[in-house]
């Protein structure tokens, strides 16, 4: 199918030039083996960078409920009484030699939101400067100082509220760089019909690094006590993980001295009239381009209720259905694990469609996107009416939280689609704006009532309203190919 004259603009106005999924330039080339690629490492090593990433994210979450003092009246008359104490007995004491706080409601959540107020400053500067001088540098010196300042948590907390919110904001400020950063080196190591594989692989790693952290970090606080959280996941392994890094990775396929010619060939090929030469970024078309703003609108819908659940869920399984510390990082866990898995496998599946059954890049995106935000509000809601059934207010947690990893194949890479060229600066736009739930909506739920289960019913109706809307929206004006502001001779091609 021929590309379209210079002057037709059918990328931002005709949907059906998006019904082939395959591209024309990619045919010429047999797709380079997955075993031990070049690619596929970049993958593997960007997994374990975001594990550490979000395992020095929401340790925060578990320790905070054992850092305040709950014999203060202030956190006290937070604590439901409609659910009976169900906990498993075990032998050892808890460990009660960690420092406690007299911090309230209204604290805690400026706490727990403050690291959202230094991540959101750095989302479209590190998109730009990614896109300039590239994304491993940036994304590498992200998370290490990250790491480095989540060491010096315990200090902070004994100087203060204050002094702890500014931490936080400075590791925010470091780690608000990795994602656009990411997104940056995929535009030009992943092949279209390889991009929700990829994407989804190395950006699951987040996943199981909250995970494995929250299950731990309650662990941690009950035999050792809450400092020793934040001192499990730096030092050695963050370290570790920058040399690695460093070593194995490079910015692009061309720079890269392990990668074979096979697939440094097969890569260009897939990318080929998909990225854009040009100096200057065309920063009025993007911020008038409508495809963007349907992803600003479903990544906006979707962090809002993933970093609400992420700060409370701890306290929601402490303050509601009354587990002890130990088994609230378990239970608090298994949501994230059922999200791994899922956005594993529809990244596989989201390809899958996309090649061997012909489906169009919009559809698919359409499709998981709908899942995934759609189907985590409904089980949500189904949660909201089961009291103090422990069982099905786990199962529905984790179901919400599963289908959630949906829109890691929906909206969470369209950004790829529609402009490879910028793909770092756009999702520091859609994620400074997606970024706005995490630093509000603790501080509101914290503040918003007393009573945990209030909150939980009031974030239930709005969450519900947010996503029918979103969806809709971004099913009405999302787009699928690359659009023509992000090409040199403004001609579509299609992904």
């Amino acid at each position: 199918m021929k590309s379209p004259g210079p002057g037709l603009a059918v990328n931002d106005d005709e949907e059906h030039t998006d019904s082939t999924p395959l591209l024309q330039g990619a045919l010429r080339f047999e797709a380079a083996p997955v075993c031990c690629s070049a690619r596929y490492n970049l993958a593997a090593l960007a997994f374990f960078g975001f594990f550490v990433v979000y395992a020095l994210r929401v340790n925060l979450s578990v320790a905070l409920v054992d850092m305040v003092d709950t014999n203060s009246t202030l956190a006290d008359n937070r604590t439901s009484e409609e659910c009976p104490e169900h906990s498993t007995p075990v032998k050892v004491l808890h460990n009660q030699t960690g420092r406690k706080y007299q911090w309230d409601a209204e604290t805690q959540g400026w706490i727990l939101g403050s690291f959202f107020y230094g991540y959101i400053i750095t989302q479209i500067p590190g998109g730009y400067i990614a896109g300039k001088i590239g994304g491993k540098l940036l994304l590498g010196l992200g998370i290490l100082g990250t790491a480095v300042l989540t060491l010096f948590t315990p200090v902070a907390a004994d100087l203060g509220a204050g002094a702890l919110i500014a931490l936080r904001a400075l590791e925010g400020l470091g780690e608000g760089v990795t994602f656009p950063a990411m997104h940056a080196m995929w535009a030009s190591w992943a092949p279209p019909l390889e991009r929700s594989k990829l994407l989804t692989l190395s950006y699951a790693g987040a996943q199981l690094g909250t995970v494995i952290s929250l299950p731990l970090s309650g662990m941690i606080c009950y035999y050792m006590n809450w400092t020793y959280v934040f001192y499990f996941f730096e030092g050695v392994l963050g370290i570790l993980w920058f040399i690695l890094w460093m070593w194995f990775v490079s910015d692009t396929p061309e720079t890269n001295k392990r990668i074979s010619q096979a697939e440094k060939e097969y890569i260009a090929s897939t990318l080929k009239n998909q990225l854009s030469s040009q100096k200057s970024v065309p920063w009025v078309p993007i911020f008038k381009s409508l495809p963007l703003w349907a992803i600003v609108v479903a990544h906006f819908s979707y962090n809002w209720t993933y970093y609400t659940l992420l700060t409370l869920l701890p306290t929601y399984m402490k303050d509601i259905l009354r587990f002890d510390v130990q088994e609230n990082g378990l239970l608090s866990a298994l949501p994230y694990f059922g999200n791994w898995v899922c956005m594993i496998l529809a990244g596989q599946a989201a390809d899958n469609l996309r090649e061997k059954w012909k489906f169009s890049t919009i559809c698919v995106r359409r499709i998981f996107s709908l899942i995934g935000m759609i189907g985590p509000a409904v089980f949500l809601v189904a949660a909201g009416f089961i009291g103090c059934d422990y069982s099905l207010a786990v199962a529905f947690l984790t179901i919400s939280t599963t289908l959630g990893g949906f829109g890691s194949s929906g909206f969470s890479i369209n950004h790829l689609d529609i402009a490879p060229s910028y793909a770092g600066i756009l999702l520091g736009i859609t994620n400074t704006f997606a970024t706005i739930p995490g630093m509000i909506g603790p501080v509101i739920a914290k503040s918003l009532t007393p009573n945990t289960e209030k909150v939980l019913e009031v974030y239930i109706h709005v969450k519900i309203d947010i996503q029918v809307f979103n969806q809709g929206f971004f099913s009405l004006f999302a787009k699928g190919e690359v659009q023509n502001w992000a090409l040199d001779d403004h001609h579509g091609h299609r992904n």
